[in-house]
């Protein structure tokens, strides 16, 4: 099945053109990752519409965005304000979803987003409209973390591989071949993305660094975008995985785990997973 849609997950804390920072190193109008995020769009005309429900606060989060789209010289923004089920199955709220050739989730807590708008009429618009339309389905942090099946829903790094220390739940199954992590280099969890990996070794694992993403093309070619790096955890040739005999507790064992790091416009494909690296001296996309 060809799908039409496009999605952008991001490790969380993107440069959104708010201050100057020196951890920036990518000019935000013509490299950042929100501007990408535009740019697959086709156009600053396109309505964009926010939904901060992951975060506690969605009021100051949506203005962020607001402003980051704009400075971009986008003129067609909205923010979803949906902190209950009855939001997400709103008709006035759908009417919005369904004009929306950009879809932006933030951080916060992934697990709001699943409770929240998982079940619901909004996220059956949303599994339609990536099959369907050309549309961009971005998410930041929790956003990101919700697009897949098996969802990464809390565990501290220090806990991982002792078996149990990664929680798992259900997100909204956008890309259903992932596990994704975010916030992955700064918060150090390699761990957390392994145990679940050995948990569901016929997926991959995709830890992202912060201010760094993937573009999701027909839900199988990854194009690494941003100033940072991703990690791909490949399962398929485990020899040795001790997750699904040992008891709650015990430090787990794994051999043969295949891990690719890549960068900026760097490629990796998910049918065959092959990986096509950018020439040190080329020009990033």
């Amino acid at each position: 099945m060809t799908i039409k849609g496009i999605l952008i997950p991001i490790g969380g804390n993107e440069d959104k053109g708010l201050r100057k920072n020196e951890k920036y190193t990518l000019d935000f109008i013509n490299e950042g990752i929100l501007s990408r995020v535009v740019r697959e769009s086709g156009s600053t005309e396109t309505p964009i519409v926010v939904i901060p429900t992951a975060s506690k606060i969605p009021v100051k989060v949506g203005k962020n965005y607001i402003q980051a789209f704009e400075t971009l010289g986008c003129s067609h923004v909205d923010v979803l304000d949906i902190r209950q089920k009855n939001d997400a199955n709103d008709p006035q709220t759908l009417r919005k979803l369904e004009k929306a050739g950009i879809i932006m989730f933030s951080g916060g807590d992934q697990s709001r987003i699943t409770q929240i708008i998982g079940e619901s009429q909004m996220k059956e618009i949303l599994v339609r409209k990536y099959r369907e339309e050309p549309v961009v389905i971005a998410g930041t942090s929790a956003g990101a973390m919700a697009m897949s099946d098996e969802m990464i829903a809390g565990g501290k790094s220090t806990e991982a591989m002792y078996k149990g220390g990664v929680l798992m739940g259900k997100g909204l199954g956008l890309i259903p071949g992932l596990i994704i992590d975010s916030h992955f280099i700064q918060r150090g969890r390699f761990n957390r993305v392994a145990e679940a990996t050995a948990k569901f070794p016929h997926l991959l694992g995709v830890g992202l660094a912060e201010d760094t993403g993937i573009i999701i093309r027909n839900g199988n070619d990854c194009q690494v975008i941003g100033s940072g790096m991703v990690i791909f955890f490949d399962p398929s040739k485990l020899i040795h995985n001790t997750e699904s005999i040992l008891p709650e507790g015990t430090p787990m064992s794994m051999s043969n785990l295949i891990v690719h790091i890549l960068a900026n416009s760097d490629h990796f494909r998910i049918s065959d997973r092959k990986i096509t690296v950018l020439p040190v001296d080329a020009p990033w996309e």
